[in-house]
């Protein structure tokens, strides 16, 4: 192992404060929204319908950007996740004067854009630069993931009052900033970004390597985690909306809701600690499917009394799933570019399948007067994606790349297509 890619070096722990801080700024554009719907509503008449689609259409914008991970491959990881940060960050300035619902939607498509771009192209420099590490770093990234939706969950409704519900969705930029010149900083040097080092390139064989889309196992695996993505979206657009509607306010709403991604961060720091002494994922995925699942009855049957511990449950539950899934997807494939492209296409599907769950909630919602549905469906599919999961034995995911990585294709795109730089 070269020193570059060691956990250990100045240069590597450098790099994983840069993933650190790229993820935090991932959320906050997504989580801010919901605490602060009923300011929105009253000033812009926002129906639930649209304020769905606020979620949504970043969910789905992000899907499209994963399914054209060759493409981004091709732009350079560090360039590419610097331009999906840099999006952010406009967007959520953007939203000082875009203060209308048309203003509202397409500044949530252009940070979806942009948290599309990333979480397309990062597991793949995961991958690539902590190839002895990759389990850890991944558990930390989601981890920070989740903790930018709690840091925001939490101040935008502090920061309601004193400048109003514009601002304070502009706030979100401050994560992205901090990112994006931690991000340069850590990526400067050629060693930290170079695609391969001296001996690492694999010769070809002319042997193809398949397209994910060709795969039953890849659909799989997109099918899972567009369902517990599909749980995280849900609860991140209309858990402090559904209790403003029974009378909570807006602080203790939003409080639940920081709550719950406080709970996400526990779980994510927990995968990135234990992960790699469950080399068979099955068990830990069924045990936060079923907490999961759990958590959704809390808030069908008894949504006050059981707040807290329904959102403990589906904190734990949701918050470890998403890092579980994507280090099953990444067992998938020993190549960081192969790996990349099957990540980039898992996301895809998997965005595409949640993204259509916060519009269809609140569809619901203006149709029926209550979320309640909402949770019970997530609920049932929540529990269908547990015999799904069985199937993801060690020994059949070995069987998914039998070829020797020695002895294996280039895939697309390419090794000099996987460039970081």
């Amino acid at each position: 192992m070269t020193s570059h890619r060691s956990l250990s070096t100045p240069a590597a722990i450098f790099a994983v404060v840069a993933i650190i801080l790229v993820g935090l700024s991932l959320r906050p554009a997504l989580a801010a929204v919901g605490p602060l719907l009923d300011a929105i509503r009253a000033s812009t008449g926002l129906s639930f319908q649209a304020a769905g689609w606020a979620t949504s259409l970043p969910i789905l914008a992000m899907g499209v950007l994963a399914l054209g991970g060759a493409a981004l491959y091709a732009i350079g990881m560090r360039r590419g996740i610097a331009i999906g940060v840099a999006l952010i960050l406009i967007a959520s300035v953007l939203r000082i004067w875009f203060d209308t619902t048309t203003g509202l939607l397409l500044t949530a498509a252009l940070a979806g854009i942009g948290i599309g771009a990333v979480q397309t192209l990062m597991p793949g420099y995961i991958k690539y630069r902590f190839p002895h590490g990759a389990e850890r770093v991944m558990g930390l990234y989601v981890t920070a993931i989740m903790g930018g939706a709690a840091l925001a969950a939490m101040t935008a409704p502090t920061l309601l009052p004193a400048i109003g519900w514009q601002y304070a969705l502009a706030a979100c930029a401050i994560p992205a900033v901090l990112a994006l010149a931690a991000w340069f900083a850590a990526t400067r040097t050629r060693a930290s970004v170079s695609a391969t080092t001296p001996g690492t390139r694999t010769p070809p064989t002319g042997i193809p390597p398949t397209h994910p889309a060709r795969r039953l196992r890849t659909w799989a695996l997109a099918c899972v985690f567009g369902i517990e993505t599909a749980c995280y979206t849900l609860l991140l657009a209309w858990l402090a909306p559904f209790y403003l509607e029974r009378g909570w306010s807006a602080f203790d709403a939003g409080a639940l809701l920081a709550g719950l991604t406080v709970f996400e961060v526990i779980a994510g720091l927990t995968v990135s600690t234990v992960a790699a002494r469950f080399p068979d994922r099955r068990g830990p995925l069924i045990v936060c499917m079923g907490l999961g699942v759990t958590g959704f009855a809390g808030l069908i049957f008894a949504p006050d009394a059981l707040a807290w511990p329904a959102v403990a449950c589906l904190g734990l539950g949701v918050g470890a799933l998403f890092p579980l899934t994507l280090i099953l997807t990444l067992d998938h494939s020993s190549r960081p570019e192969r790996a990349g492209v099957l990540t980039g296409f898992v996301q895809g599907i998997g965005y595409l399948i949640a993204g259509s769950m916060p519009f269809a909630a609140g569809l619901l919602r203006d149709e029926l007067g209550t979320f309640t549905a909402a949770w019970g469906v997530i609920a049932v599919a929540l529990l269908a994606a547990i015999p799904l999961t069985v199937r993801f034995s060690p020994r059949s995911i070995a069987r998914f790349e039998p070829v020797p990585e020695h002895a294996a294709a280039p895939s697309s795109p390419s090794a000099s297509a996987f460039s970081p730089t």
